[in-house]
């Protein structure tokens, strides 16, 4: 891709409204737009970069027999009425009437739309458990939106529900999404540790938030340090190995700050152990039983021609809020450096080719490189604007490709100026640039 062709409305300085990196960073490269408070429109570049987390939100889904459907963003308040949340769910819902004058709302989330679906389509308990999710925007009206889309209105989001016969075959089910959570942020480069949490208005009494560290998080963590040596690569979806792999991370004092007991606390964990910081929600998994399938009439037959009510658990990933959680890890302030993963980067490399009006040799190599990148399925962007070279490094730098081959003058014979974005440059011929590139690309 040529960048002169690029949507990419680069500004010179952060805006002023911008008070925390991601917000600066994706309102300067052009990542998105603002249409209204908390509302924004996704750019090519910021797109790009989400649509990269959802694949690999969805692939880690279906990996543990999670089937995608997809539901309304607008949905009945009768069925809200049924669960009772309707009134109890507060001022971020949005209501709106038709004009039939039925209530309707923007669906803030969809505990009630699934269980509607499911107790309208299976009968038997030889059906479960099913696990269903899908990846739809969601509105919530806050009343003070700020950080850009870290604390919007309208967010995209995996939510996830489970359905299983009976509370032990239903933590299996929780134990598979703890499981495939963690699978999900190692593959966007982030350290997520999970926490015991408050339900809050989805309910329930058993909840884990996904919390990386963060300067600029929200929430106030509580932990073992301990917990960041924990890894997941042995853990199998069985029932005795998932539940291992839990208590394993549950073993670890880790909460925020709606569950934090200092003296409990300070009794578990030895001061050289203790840390207390920030961080940002990057998931949350619920497990409530019957709290909407009793109420909404979602039951099974069981063998003796009994019934019951299913148990349920809900699981949420803000996949446009980890556009932001990422930059806020990975942005290098101090030296205006995005250090975008590999597995959700815009492009994968730039090329930045030495342009002058009286010379295009520089640019035609560019050409001819990238030919041999797209035949090795490598992503590149070509900056072939005639701005000084220090204008392009910065330009690029912010983009934030994650490698980047410099063609100027240093480069001789077959070798090129290559570099991880951000650190030393090195001299080494396209083969081994390839090379370097499909292997790192191979293992995400």
């Amino acid at each position: 891709m040529l960048l002169s062709n690029s949507f990419i409305p680069i500004l010179k300085n952060n805006p002023s409204e911008a008070k925390i990196k991601s917000h600066q960073l994706m309102l300067r490269v052009g990542m998105i737009k603002q249409a209204s408070a908390g509302i924004y429109s996704w750019l090519p570049l910021g797109f790009k970069v989400m649509k990269k987390i959802e694949d690999i939100v969805r692939q880690e889904q279906n990996k543990i027999g999670a089937q995608e459907i997809l539901m309304p963003t607008i949905q009945s308040s009768e069925i809200w009425k049924e669960s009772g949340r309707y009134d109890d769910y507060g001022e971020e819902m949005l209501r709106i009437t038709d004009r039939q004058n039925r209530e309707m709302l923007y669906g803030p989330t969809n505990e009630e739309q699934v269980t509607e679906i499911f107790r309208s389509s299976i009968k038997s308990y030889k059906s479960l458990p099913q696990l269903l999710y899908h990846i739809q925007w969601k509105f919530r009206d806050e009343i003070r939106p700020r950080f850009g889309i870290m604390r919007g209105r309208e967010f995209y989001m995996k939510d996830a529900y489970s359905f299983d016969v009976s509370d032990e075959e239903a933590f299996y089910s929780y134990n598979k999404f703890f499981l495939s959570y963690l699978k999900t942020f190692k593959r966007l480069s982030l350290t997520a540790i999970p926490m015991a949490a408050d339900t809050g208005p989805i309910g329930g009494n058993l909840s884990h938030e996904f919390i990386i560290l963060a300067d600029t998080g929200e929430s106030k963590i509580f932990t073992d340090k301990r917990i960041f040596d924990l890894d997941n690569d042995d853990t199998q979806l069985e029932k005795g190995s998932l539940e291992s792999m839990r208590k394993k991370y549950e073993q670890f004092y880790a909460v925020t700050d709606e569950k934090f007991n200092k003296e409990e606390f300070e009794k578990i964990v030895s001061k050289e152990n203790q840390l207390i910081t920030k961080g940002i929600e990057v998931g949350h998994i619920f497990y409530f039983g019957d709290k909407y399938s009793k109420p909404m009439g979602a039951s099974v037959d069981l063998p003796g021609g009994k019934k019951d009510f299913v148990k349920m658990g809900s699981y949420g990933i803000g996949v446009s809020r980890l556009v932001g959680a990422i930059i806020e890890a990975k942005y290098d302030d101090k030296n205006e450096i995005m250090k975008w993963p590999l597995s959700v980067a815009p492009y994968d490399i730039a090329l930045i080719p030495m342009i002058n009006k009286n010379d295009s040799s520089a640019l035609d190599k560019a050409n001819n490189i990238n030919k041999e990148l797209l035949k090795n399925n490598i992503d590149a962007i070509i900056d072939n604007t005639e701005e000084n070279f220090s204008s392009k490094i910065k330009k690029m730098n912010l983009i934030g490709a994650p490698y980047q081959i410099i063609i100027g003058k240093k480069g001789e014979g077959d070798l090129l100026e290559f570099k991880v974005t951000g650190e030393e440059t090195q001299n080494l011929p396209l083969s081994k640039i390839i090379e370097i590139i499909t292997k790192q690309k191979n293992s995400i």
